[in-house]
């Protein structure tokens, strides 16, 4: 018998459907009747590639003693922490002002208001690693509810006033310091490990926006910041963490080496570590020319395992990967030295391969292997005779003949739910890939990514926030703005349609009029949102950019076009209230030094008219993406310049009928030009000096 998820469209909700508890979605039904029968609350969040979420779903949700205790004290209801951040956010922070940790499944006691009063994570059946058995925990949250309540809701106030603190106005600065900047990258030199590649202890995740930041420090000039870039992102590349048959990255390693994975894929981290190997490949190309290409070959290899594995024929990405397959944790991507001898039956193949991964009868994996690249190319070609700059070819062609096997097995589930902000950071990395490697497949999956969140996501005038089988749902939160304005205008960049940057306006318009608190930056819900125990505010960066410094980073962007001037003001009194927490902590403020290192500038505009496929308009085109400028905003037109393009184009016409560019820098404009020799020179020139009256 079904219970009370069955007409959810969540993947996660949807398979605990069969439970014997009679789990409600969040709503007013089941909120209602905690107040009607006047009972706690069990609400548990969670999401479908969490493989502890699976295990205390076997263990104690399919259990039918547990499920009775549950039912018949408890209402109880489950949540998709990526279709709800909101109250992932609101009861992950009481969860980690209780015990001092968070993390899924979360496992939250609240009273029938939604107050939280208890909590943790996950909770085994029987005692153990130090935690009490759920069943026992059930029975004695059910007892004191009904014979001590008062004791049992004694923290609530201190809980709720907590969480009231951590939603209240963001702090609010003067002006932006550059020296907080340099603050922050010595923080960040300063804790790298050079030995093993990463910041932090295990669990080790990637830092995509850190890496981001000191990449824009290396096209300032520091060498360091580059140099400590390049090594983070080759050590996750030799594999374990990062999958070398198949692309994309897991989400975290449980060891400092980056070998042994958690192996649930998830989108919004191969976005963001695709465009951090995408960036880094354009900031080291000129120096290193060739072991740049391994960075390339990254970026290519991860986003063609987005639209290989994760992409819905209408042109959305899928959520994730399941770390899971035929109930055990990783076996997918595991290997024995008797199936690569069978798929490479060549001997010197097999030899070959083997010693690059190290693949031996133990394995380094509950008795198989995690392919981790334990020789180089050049220890390779000299153990095997093979010119050192054929090896990436010889690997790839093993690594194709690994990944037609492998596509033969059992796969892991996919989470097959359209998230709008995922999807907005997946489109950003398509179409700044498309531009800058000259992929025009690249382009043409973010043009159909961007329709799809414009036909399906955006509903009688209104962002949505997930979609699957047909069904757009739920309110849009702040982050799902903010990110798609940010994509819409990358894409402008890249494919010169006046309507990707008519979108990006009318989302700002929006955001600005339902999100923004008088008191200054965001709230993360719109102004009509449901009522929750507080409105929540998230302003730290987590795997994902948090929604204010998203927001930040979009308004700036957005008033490069010219068109809202005045969304600077918005903006950076937020990025200068927020400077010395991210310089003493970067690594969970890394897109706010991003949005900071913007709003320094100095900023550069190029608005380029001419016919797109002109030679002249190819040439400026092609040179303005040679390189990676992270504070240039570039846009094409053709003449005339069509209605409802960016100010940027206000008189702008050819000149002597060429095509022709206007570069404005450090807010002077230069003098029409016509060649790439004459663009690049007005763009790299030192902003001039001024001097007070």
């Amino acid at each position: 018998m079904s219970n009370h998820l069955v007409d959810q469209n969540s993947p996660y909700l949807l398979q605990h459907t069969d439970n014997p508890v009679e789990w409600y979605p969040w709503g007013a039904e089941a909120l209602e009747r905690a107040r009607r029968e006047d009972k706690p609350i069990f609400l548990s969040i969670g999401y479908a590639a969490c493989h502890w979420c699976h295990v205390m779903a076997h263990e104690s949700f399919e259990d039918a003693a547990t499920a009775a205790w549950m039912n018949q004290y408890f209402i109880n209801i489950k949540v998709d922490r990526e279709e709800r951040p909101d109250l992932d956010a609101i009861y992950m922070q009481a969860v980690t002002a209780l015990t001092g940790q968070g993390g899924w499944p979360m496992s939250v006691f609240l009273t029938p208001e939604g107050k939280p009063f208890y909590g943790g994570t996950y909770f085994p059946p029987e005692r153990r690693y130090g935690m009490p058995a759920f069943q026992e925990l059930l029975q004695n949250i059910a007892m004191l509810w009904q014979q001590d309540r008062a004791a049992l809701l004694n923290n609530t106030a201190l809980i709720a006033q907590h969480l009231a603190e951590n939603a209240a106005s963001m702090p609010r600065g003067g002006e932006l310091d550059a020296d907080m900047l340099e603050q922050a990258v010595h923080v960040l030199q300063q804790s790298y490990d050079w030995q093993h590649g990463g910041w932090g202890n295990a669990p080790r995740f990637p830092q995509p926006m850190s890496i981001d930041f000191l990449l824009r420090r290396a096209v300032r000039g520091d060498r360091q910041a580059l140099e400590t870039v390049r090594h983070a992102l080759r050590a996750m590349a030799k594999g374990g963490m990062y999958d070398v048959v198949g692309g994309g990255f897991a989400r975290y390693s449980v060891d400092n080496l980056w070998r042994t994975p958690h192996f649930e894929k998830m989108l919004y981290d191969n976005a963001q570590l695709a465009l951090a190997y995408l960036h880094a490949w354009l900031v080291s190309r000129a120096d290193q020319p060739e072991s740049a290409d391994d960075l390339r070959r990254v970026c290519e290899h991860t986003l063609d395992f987005i639209l290989r594995e994760m992409t819905h024929p209408l042109g959305g990405f899928f959520s994730s990967l399941d770390a899971d397959s035929e109930g055990e944790e990783g076996k997918f991507y595991l290997w024995t030295v008797d199936e690569v001898r069978a798929i490479l039956p060549d001997e010197r193949d097999a030899q070959l391969f083997m010693a690059a991964y190290d693949i031996t009868d133990q394995g380094n994996f509950e008795g198989k292997t995690i392919l981790q690249r334990v020789k180089n190319d050049e220890e390779l070609a000299e153990m095997f005779g093979v010119p050192v700059e054929n090896m990436p070819a010889e690997l790839d062609r093993l690594h194709a003949r690994l990944l037609e096997v492998r596509s033969g097995r059992v796969r892991p589930n996919t989470d097959d739910k359209v998230l709008t902000f995922w999807n907005a950071l997946s489109l950003r990395a398509f179409a700044e890939a498309g531009r800058y490697l000259n992929r025009q497949d690249y382009l043409d999956a973010a043009r159909r990514n961007a329709d799809f969140l414009l036909n399906n996501l955006v509903q009688s005038g209104r962002l949505l926030r997930s979609w699957r089988a047909g069904k757009a749902h739920l309110n849009a939160y702040l982050e799902d703005y903010a990110s798609l304005i940010l994509a819409l205008l990358e894409l402008y960049q890249s494919d010169a349609q006046v309507r990707w940057y008519r979108a990006a306006l009318q989302l700002a318009e929006e955001m600005l009029a339902h999100f923004a608190d008088p008191a200054g930056g965001f709230f993360d819900t719109r102004d009509d949102h449901e009522m929750l125990i507080v409105r929540p505010r998230d302003v730290q960066d987590n795997a994902t950019p948090s929604g204010n410094a998203l927001a930040a980073a979009a308004l700036l962007k957005l008033s490069s076009f010219g068109d809202r001037l005045d969304v600077r003001r918005t903006a950076e009194p937020m990025l200068a209230g927020m400077q010395a927490q991210a310089a003493r902590y970067p690594t969970a403020f890394a897109h706010w030094l991003c949005a900071m290192d913007d709003a320094l500038g100095p900023r550069v505009e190029v608005a380029v008219v001419g016919e797109h496929d002109h030679p002249g308009t190819q040439a400026l085109r092609a040179a303005l993406w040679q390189s990676y400028r992270p504070r240039l905003t570039a846009a094409f037109s053709t003449e005339p310049v069509p209605e409802g393009a960016p100010l940027l184009f206000e008189d702008r016409v050819q000149v002597n009928g060429l095509p022709t560019a206007f570069v404005c820098r450090g807010f002077a404009c230069q003098s029409p030009v016509h060649t790439p020799q004459e663009m690049l020179a007005d763009i790299e020139n030192e902003p001039p000096v001024t001097f007070p009256d």
